[in-house]
């Protein structure tokens, strides 16, 4: 969980145990920083004095204390760190002056890294999980001159393999932040692009699908590759989160986009072969977005696709019942009625009239809190009616003019409701 921190009076980047560091820019040195600041002149393996017992390890962010003076740096420090499950990794700087900053750590795989600020005392003084955006953490803040320390974590314990970046604010920044990675509309096309390419990678799409579960608000994007020209489908799953899908290209343009193809979960099916190249997937959540998401990207199917829209009702199954499960209402005489159990997958039934007629059908929530959906096809998979909310009521009915012949009516709930429906049906004909 995101803390947003007031301005504070020092800070130290610190992270203890096993790692490895190294300077990551070609950095000009920094103005001398006044030794009351620093205490000693130390090694980077040394404890500085400043920085309290949290700072075994710790490694200047500038490679050595004059370099890491980010008051006077032309440009942000930063290092490379790999940091033990259970451990943490520690970069340190200074300020001579006081400066407006910011402080960044992102995994360079898919770990999740979290920051601990310490004050010149070794005390905490702010923390952050996920403030940059895709799982980073970030911390802006002003502070006085003085020493300062940053402890870097995996979240649970977990290994990491990171980015650990220290600069002004008005410096080029390491993450997006939250806001832009979260795929707003504000975003521009070079955040989205960086957004794609700091999410995590979930590999190269082969005939197993590529997978991943987590929240909105944490992984919002993920890359992967396609290695040949290639038809796929993504799904996002979790009805409580009510998850949205984007599929954009490398350079962050949108290819398609989907909300509740099947109740409030979302589908993406790109029959079409995308050409060999790196593509994105940016998931929102429009209920809950630190709800986990199952996103899953595979090869296109044609006939999990047809299933996909005979669930939905937006196509008619095949009259057999050899693909779906069809009920067979016989012959319509008079009137009928049924009580069916529903969710949001359609049930199918068909209904055979001997000589034209018209159809009134109904499908009635029982007990008043369902949203019941009809659709009517001929035998050749035609639509003929469609109704969700019929008047000001949530109930559907459909009427139509019908010749000889059997057709087909799905029934389902919109939206992830269940419940039962009474599905009634009349027939009448004209008067002689």
């Amino acid at each position: 969980m995101s803390r947003h921190l007031l301005p504070l009076p020092c800070l130290i980047l610190a992270l203890a145990g096993p790692l490895a560091a190294q300077e990551a820019t070609d950095q000009p040195a920094a103005s001398e920083v006044p030794r009351n600041l620093l205490a000693e002149e130390a090694p980077a393996a040394d404890v500085p004095a400043a920085c309290g017992t949290q700072a075994q390890g710790a490694q200047w962010i500038g490679g050595d204390a004059d370099a890491s003076d980010i008051s006077t740096r032309d440009n942000y420090g930063e290092q490379t760190a790999s940091v033990a499950g259970g451990s943490t990794y520690v970069a340190m700087f200074a300020l001579s002056d006081a400066a407006s900053v910011r402080i960044e750590a992102a995994d360079r795989g898919n770990g999740d890294p979290t920051l601990s600020l310490l004050n010149a005392e070794g005390t905490e003084i702010g923390s952050d999980d996920d403030s940059g955006g895709n799982g980073a953490a970030r911390l802006e803040t002003e502070l006085e001159a003085g020493a300062y320390c940053a402890v870097v974590r995996g979240y649970n314990e977990t290994s990491l393999n990171a980015f650990v970046r220290i600069g002004r604010t008005e410096m080029e920044a390491l993450t997006p932040g939250a806001d832009a990675a979260s795929g707003n509309a504000d975003a521009t096309p070079d955040q989205v692009r960086q957004n794609c390419e700091n999410g995590p990678d979930l590999g190269v799409l082969g005939e197993a699908p590529l997978t991943q579960n987590s929240s909105a608000s944490q992984t919002p994007f993920a890359r992967f590759t396609l290695d040949a020209a290639k038809a796929i489908s993504i799904t996002a799953t979790n009805s409580e989160a009510d998850p949205t899908l984007t599929l954009l290209d490398a350079n962050g343009g949108m290819l398609a986009e989907n909300d509740d193809f099947s109740g409030l979960n979302s589908r993406i099916d790109q029959s079409t072969p995308l050409d060999a190249g790196s593509y994105c997937v940016n998931v929102g959540a429009i209920s809950d977005p630190a709800l986990p998401i199952a996103v899953e990207v595979s090869l296109y199917d044609e006939a999990a696709a047809l299933q996909a829209l005979y669930k939905l009702g937006e196509a008619a199954p095949p009259l057999d019942g050899t693909v779906v499960p069809v009920a067979d209402l016989g012959v319509l005489q008079n009137r009928l009625h049924r009580d069916v159990q529903l969710g949001s997958d359609a049930q199918w039934f068909k209904v055979t009239f001997e000589e034209p007629s018209l159809i009134l059908a109904e499908a009635n929530s029982v007990g008043g809190k369902g949203d019941p959906w009809m659709v009517l096809y001929d035998d050749l998979g035609r639509q003929i009616a469609l109704n969700d909310d019929n008047g000001s009521s949530t109930d559907a009915q459909i009427s139509a003019r019908v010749l000889a012949g059997t057709y087909m009516i799905g029934v389902k709930q919109v939206q992830d409701r269940s419940g039962f429906v009474r599905l009634l049906m009349e027939r009448f004909i004209a008067a002689e």
